[in-house]
């Protein structure tokens, strides 16, 4: 008995390693198939609403889907882009409001020159530095729009398969062994449709309020901060956080008093706590449970084989894994490992 459950163990490490390398070095690939399996599950229940209950052409639903996600999809990671970009370049021009800001700290704090010098802790930030690190991070985070072609051939083959996998099943196997496995096969769709459904809601949301809210206290590049919101709330409490610290630091760079940033910080806070913590739980219900450390984890090993585009989908590829694991009693030992 011992010796099978060391053999199983090392076996699931080696399996692991193989997995996370092949995914590792096949990225060009499976991102963008990852990707299409997210936005298809977004789009599903459209596909069903339109071609079901609408009696609409499944060819004609499916073509409409791909145009409009393709148009929403380009339009927003140019916008990203090009709010990114400029943002970039403009960061070596905060550095005298940077110098600024430190001075007024240093004197209401009663520090003299010699026990803390803003300049030179400025000039040891090097923000040309961090706009260049900016840049390479924003041309990394959007490298997918290269591939947005593959992405939306993935998604054309799925969207138009839907329903096929039903009838296969039922061909394949017995009456009663086929109504059981569509069932759950059901309820799995059910499940992920909805958690990702809801949870792009309310990042949607979140993104709006964000940019609206920043364009009342007049902060620079609210749209693209908006964006960042929306995509970054698919990363649980990181995401939310690091979210309102982008925007936080350049209102203090932009406003001559520290006070409108202390209150920006304030409101995202309030609006982020109402919507994340009343609103959602609210929509999602008991939620999937997940597991903190396994989150954790999953942004640590997708950011490892991915980047950042790897850490916005972790999460929503683990909960996808958590609903399968639930339907299936042979994946219990997944479900517990994933839960709180």
């Amino acid at each position: 008995m011992a010796e099978n459950r060391t053999l199983t163990i090392t076996s699931g490490i080696v399996a692991v390693f193989i997995i996370g390398l092949v995914l590792r070095l096949a990225k060009a690939v499976f991102f963008p198939f990852f990707l299409a399996l997210f936005i298809y599950f977004i789009l599903s229940p459209v596909l069903d609403f339109l071609g079901i209950k609408l009696k609409i052409s499944k060819p004609v639903v499916v073509v409409v889907l791909i145009v409009l996600t393709f148009s929403w999809v380009y339009l927003t990671g140019a916008i990203f882009y090009s709010s990114g970009k400029t943002f970039a370049l403009d960061l070596p021009n905060y550095e005298h409001k940077l110098s600024g800001v430190l001075d007024s700290l240093r004197s209401s704090l009663g520090l003299s020159k010699s026990q803390w010098d803003p300049l030179a802790w400025a000039k040891n930030l090097e923000i040309e530095k961090i706009g260049a690190f900016f840049l390479t991070s924003l041309g990394t985070f959007v490298n997918f729009i290269s591939n947005l072609f593959l992405v939306f051939i993935f998604l054309v083959f799925m969207l138009a398969g839907r329903g096929r996998l039903t009838v296969k099943i039922k061909n394949e196997f017995p009456a009663h062994q086929a109504s059981h496995l569509n069932r759950i096969l059901e309820k799995i769709d059910r499940q992920i449709q909805r958690y990702l459904a809801i949870k792009t809601v309310i990042s949607l949301l979140s993104g709006i309020l964000a940019t609206i809210i920043l364009v009342i206290f007049g902060i620079h590049y609210a749209v693209l901060f908006g964006i960042i919101t929306f995509v970054l709330n698919y990363i649980p409490n990181i995401g939310s956080l690091i979210s309102k610290v982008f925007p936080f630091l350049l209102a203090l760079l932009q406003f001559d008093s520290v006070w409108p940033a202390v209150w920006l910080l304030v409101v995202l806070t309030v609006v982020d706590a109402v919507v994340g913590m009343i609103l959602e739980p609210k929509l999602l219900g008991t939620g999937l449970g997940l597991s903190p450390l396994a989150i954790l984890f999953a942004l640590f090993f997708w950011g490892w084989l991915w980047g950042i585009p790897g850490m916005i989908l972790a999460v929503p590829l683990m909960a996808i894994l958590k609903i399968i694991s639930v339907n299936f009693p042979a994946m219990k030992f997944v479900d517990v490992l994933l839960s709180k």
